[in-house]
């Protein structure tokens, strides 16, 4: 189990206590000597680092692994979009994040948190929201609330080259007040009149939007458009 963002030890006790092997990372230097010191935290492995600079494709050759932790919001999105890209990337993720990215996590076409990350992650896992915490359980309160996400590893759709998907769904939502083809063309170099063909060929219009079609349709278009 990788816990990100120990804190004060309460989730990395509880892993130890249901017999997890655990390696917690943490960039507090004061929160990591607090860790250490705890007799009840022993069983762990505790590393004071930023979690964006840990190695996370070194952590996964250790075997069938976990991840879990409380991600604070400059962390959380980037991590997420690290992780779930590995080779062999978590078999479970169960984090803490700040509503409206889990909400992005989640999101269903044409609805205003629909963009690159939920289809770079829906390409590889299935998200779901465990439930909603409320700014008025935590001290000091947030200006925000938080959700529990749970993510688990599915091929909700074939994908053959996902570094091409990757591509296309980020230049695709880089302009989104633009159409589809208009973006592509400014963020990624592919002739208008070729993304119109592909779109005419699903028989969708050719001002459409990005957030507008759904996984499938983006993993066809992907593939379309080859390297």
């Amino acid at each position: 189990m990788l816990e990100v963002g120990a804190g004060t030890g309460a989730l990395t006790a509880a892993l130890l206590q249901r017999g997890a092997s655990v390696t917690a990372l943490e960039i507090d230097a004061r929160l990591v000597t607090l860790l250490r010191e705890r007799r009840d935290l022993r069983g762990a492995e505790v590393i004071e680092i930023d979690a964006l600079r840990y190695p996370y494709q070194e952590f996964a050759r250790l075997g069938d692994w976990r991840l879990a932790g409380n991600l604070p919001y400059n962390v959380g999105t980037p991590l997420v979009a690290e992780v779930v890209r590995l080779q062999a990337p978590p078999q479970r993720m169960v984090v803490m994040l700040q509503k409206d990215v889990v909400d992005r996590l989640v999101a269903k076409p044409s609805t205003p948190a629909y963009g690159s990350l939920t289809l770079i992650v829906a390409a590889r896992m299935r998200a779901r929201r465990a439930f909603t915490i409320g700014r008025s359980h935590f001290w000091p309160q947030p200006n925000v609330e938080s959700s529990v996400a749970v993510l688990e590893p599915a091929r909700q759709v074939e994908i053959e080259n996902l570094t091409r998907f990757d591509e296309v769904v980020r230049a695709a939502f880089a302009y989104r007040r633009k159409t589809l083809a208009n973006s592509l063309l400014r963020a990624l170099g592919v002739p208008r009149d070729q993304t119109v063909a592909v779109l005419e060929a699903l028989h969708l219009d050719p001002e459409t939007r990005a957030e507008q079609l759904d996984l499938a349709t983006f993993a066809t278009l992907a593939a379309a458009l080859g390297a």
